[in-house]
């Protein structure tokens, strides 16, 4: 059975400290013990770690060896529509689990009104989503959650491939991925919100270099979307 990953802010000279409500479920929940060993993360690299002391809501580890990181071979930023936050947030778990790099929250033209500046007061939320879904996923980095973006503003978001996820007509996915991709590119997926896009937005994102790309004939929730639509970027890259 694979052991636990936490994640901790730092690692100096062979220690790191949990606190707070993780050092709280692990030292009480967990029942954690000085001399039991977990995987740590600094964000960076990944230890098997020997507890040394657990304490209310403070636990120190001590390393014991490097653990060797499998990372995905290609780095991706997921654009996201905004959808109601219940819906928005099983995204974001779902897009950490698939390895994505960067969450850019995205104002489309019919995202439910108030979304926008209600997503500055959720993103710890989806940091708090992201981290646990990360250590339950047993990935080496958590992925960045960054500050929503007009429409606009995101179609500049930088990457070797950008692919924009379209109702109408548009090439089949698997057709226009590269044929043997090349390791460590940058990968921009672009979902839009319920309703889809306006002929506007869709208007600027090809020249803005988006292909857009199609999941098939039937019309998919944005969530679900970004889940097939992810696992075919994993898939592409992984071969």
């Amino acid at each position: 059975m694979a052991r636990r990953r936490f994640f901790v802010p730092a690692i100096h000279a062979g220690a790191a400290e949990l606190r707070g409500e993780e050092a709280r479920h692990l030292a009480r929940v967990l029942r954690a013990e000085p001399g039991q060993r977990y995987e740590i993360s600094d964000n960076q690299s990944v230890w098997l770690a020997e507890i040394a002391e657990a304490h209310g809501d403070r636990v120190v580890f001590r390393t014991v060896e490097a653990v060797a990181a499998v990372e995905l071979p290609v780095h991706i930023t997921l654009c996201a529509a905004l959808i109601k936050f219940d819906r928005f947030e099983w995204l974001v778990e779902k897009a950490t689990e698939l390895g994505v790099e960067r969450i850019q929250p995205v104002d489309a033209a019919r995202t439910d009104k108030g979304l926008f500046e209600a997503s500055r007061k959720r993103s710890e939320r989806w940091v708090r989503i992201a981290r646990e879904s990360s250590q339950q996923a047993r990935r080496v980095r958590v992925p960045e959650i960054l500050p929503a973006l007009r429409f606009a503003a995101a179609l500049g978001v930088d990457a070797d491939h950008r692919y924009f996820l379209e109702e109408e007509a548009a090439p089949a996915f698997l057709r226009v991925l590269p044929a043997a991709p090349a390791p460590a590119a940058k990968v921009a997926l672009l979902i839009g919100p319920e309703g889809g896009w306006t002929d506007s937005e869709r208007a600027a994102a090809s020249p803005a270099g988006w292909q857009a790309v199609s999941l098939g004939p039937q019309v998919l929730r944005a969530e679900t979307a970004t889940v097939a639509a992810l696992a075919i970027v994993v898939s592409a890259w992984s071969r």
